[in-house]
């Protein structure tokens, strides 16, 4: 179970995070949109798991690849964001988020019965 703190840290970066992946660093999706939907950060705050929904894109392991090879300098502009509000800026582990494709198909499986 996450901490107050956690909770809070969690929602930070995954506000800032969203607003960077969408604005400042958009050619890292490959052309596909993307929508961060959870940032989970551990208890020592040193590392972040970063959940993303990808949208209209070709090929999702390679836009998770790429988010991946790019996490140090996502990582630099987002301590430039939250200087002032952490110590220490958490290293990013990008991953995808495929919550949404599971409830398609468990409203597909309803559905059909």
């Amino acid at each position: 179970m996450e901490s107050q703190r956690q909770q809070k840290i969690s929602r930070l970066l995954q506000k800032d995070m969203g607003d960077i992946l969408q604005k400042d660093m958009s050619n890292l999706g490959l052309g596909a949109m993307l929508t961060v939907t959870k940032v989970s950060v551990t208890s020592d705050l040193a590392f972040a798991k970063v959940y993303v929904s990808l949208l209209a894109a070709d090929d999702h392991a390679k836009v998770i690849a790429n988010l991946n090879k790019h996490s140090k300098e996502v990582r630099y502009i987002l301590g430039q964001r939250v200087r002032n509000q952490l110590r220490i800026i958490p290293t990013l582990r990008f991953f995808e988020d495929d919550s949404l494709d599971y409830l398609q198909n468990i409203e597909r499986i309803l559905k059909k019965d």
